[in-house]
């Protein structure tokens, strides 16, 4: 019988989880779901080396281990340190993290134009919900932004530099996933910047349009859809198609039957479920191609979702603790449910204010 493996008992946020040895800090806090889980955005689970650019997860490690009880002295990279047995970790309950975190979202729009409405990420990019959630309303910062030219870095992609928070995870992908790497950082300090050597594209290899997903930003666009629609005016359903290349198992975005853009499939931390290749990205832009399984799941809380109010349910459980276990009903349509206006009154057919002599008794109640 196989030995049963030790796991390791953490507490963050005063949540208990176990997980096993080796498991970071940010990868347990997935383990728990939630508000507790740090914000990333450079560290991607199928990049390799990937983590420790950004500083967006930093957290408050408040005991060390049961064996060493310490507190760590400084804040630390959630995606980069692993758990001990008894550690004791900090997020969102510590007023250090969070100002930690204001500053690190100030920091990484120091240099970020102010180009949302005219920008193809705008409505799924994780640096405005970071900047939403975490940040300032203003910027201290008084001196020049830096610019870069846009530049074509192959017949498909786009690349924006100035948008740019050099997170590396193109690099990683281009690294890992298609073995010809064409591009990396260039410079040092504030001149650092993801370019080709000497204006080379990339190109020759199947799988490099995944660059354009990875990127949290808008600084790796497709220029197959590039200003052609808004996200939230398209409808994403999930297809697949036989590809001998990839899964073939991508998301549509639809706007009556026009394809206007392809992508992989994404889970709730924003990350890719599968890698696809440029075939199906690029190429493959009519319903004919495809297979259509039906409408991607969307979380309520995002843009792409406003106003659908799909999955709405009935808090029932919040609202009976305050209503003295009364049934309550979900005021999504008071008028529909209520008689206060009676509904055989037609509001508009009376002459100057309602008054309550318009309304004639009901159940003996004026």
């Amino acid at each position: 019988m196989a030995e049963e493996k030790k796991l390791f008992k953490v507490k963050i946020d005063n949540i208990p989880v176990e997980v096993e040895p080796g498991t970071t800090i940010l990868n347990a806090a997935r383990q728990i779901g939630g508000e507790v889980v740090p914000p990333a955005m450079c560290y991607y689970s199928k990049l390799q080396g990937s983590g420790g650019k950004c500083r967006t997860c930093l957290v408050k490690v408040s005991k060390g281990s049961e064996a060493d009880p310490r507190p760590m002295p400084k804040l630390v990279a959630s995606c980069r340190t692993t758990v001990m047995d008894g550690m004791e970790v900090m997020n969102i309950t510590s007023p250090e993290v969070l100002d930690a975190r204001k500053g690190v979202v100030e920091f990484l729009l120091l240099n970020h134009p102010l180009d949302c409405p005219v920008c193809d990420q705008a409505g799924e990019c994780d640096l405005q919900d970071l900047s939403y959630e975490h940040g300032v309303s203003g910027t201290r910062y008084e001196f020049k932004r830096r610019t870069f030219e846009k530049i074509d870095i192959g017949d498909n992609i786009k690349l924006h530099m100035t948008r740019c928070i050099l997170c590396y995870r193109c690099v990683f992908t281009a690294d890992q996933l298609t073995g010809k790497r064409q591009h990396g950082v260039l410079n040092r300090g504030e001149a650092s910047e993801i370019s080709t050597y000497i204006k080379k594209s990339l190109d020759g290899t199947n799988f490099i349009g995944n660059v354009i997903d990875v990127c949290p930003v808008g600084a790796l666009t497709d220029r197959t859809a590039r200003f052609k629609n808004r996200v939230w005016f398209l409808k994403p359903v999930d297809a697949h198609r036989n590809c001998d290349k990839c899964c073939g198992k991508t998301v549509l975005w639809m706007r009556g039957d026009e394809i206007f853009r392809v992508t992989a499939r994404k889970d709730k931390y924003g990350e890719v479920e599968e890698f696809i290749c440029d075939t199906c990205r690029f190429d493959k832009k009519e319903t004919k191609d495809w297979t259509i399984e039906g409408p991607r799941q969307i979380a309520r809380h995002s843009v792409i979702s406003a106003n659908h109010y799909v999955g709405a349910h009935k808090p029932k459980e919040t609202f009976e603790a305050v209503m003295d276990g009364r049934d309550p009903k979900l005021l999504m349509n008071i008028h529909s449910v209520s008689e206060v206006n009676q509904p055989s009154v037609d509001l508009s057919k009376i002459d100057g204010p309602a008054h309550s002599t318009d309304f004639p008794k009901l159940n003996g109640v004026q």
